[in-house]
């Protein structure tokens, strides 16, 4: 019954990077990480879970704000080593910035510019 989990390449801290994208525009909205149990718990409940590195524990997405994913799809890609989640965002935000992307900075003349606005005040959000 593992045996998809053992084909993915973690790396050396039992980790792999997971890219969460829109499953209907195809917006990547956020990057984390993820172990064998948020990805086993990701596939069984189909909600976004990852591996929280700054503090060592089980990130349930939206656990805090809201903000869940709810997740369609889940791919490997060819070197098994990057899972792309295929995901619905509930709430329209996945970032910890209050936007809907992690990506919202651009290089504009040697410099990153906000490009997108912030749809939720970040204290509002993590108010607890």
């Amino acid at each position: 019954m593992s045996d998809w989990l053992d084909a993915v390449k973690w790396d050396a801290q039992g980790l792999v990077p997971a890219i969460a994208q829109d499953a209907v525009s195809g917006e990547i909205l956020m990057v984390a990480w993820m172990n064998r149990e948020a990805l086993e718990e990701t596939a069984r409940t189909l909600r976004g879970v990852y591996w929280s590195r700054s503090r060592n524990k089980l990130w349930r997405k939206g656990e805090e704000s809201g903000h869940v994913q709810n997740v369609s799809e889940i791919r490997l890609d060819c070197d098994n080593d990057v899972v792309l989640l295929k995901i619905e965002q509930l709430g329209g935000i996945a970032c910890h910035t209050g936007r809907r992307s992690c990506f919202f900075q651009k290089l504009e003349g040697g410099h990153w510019v906000a490009t997108a606005p912030v749809l939720k005040d970040p204290a509002e959000i993590y108010s607890q």
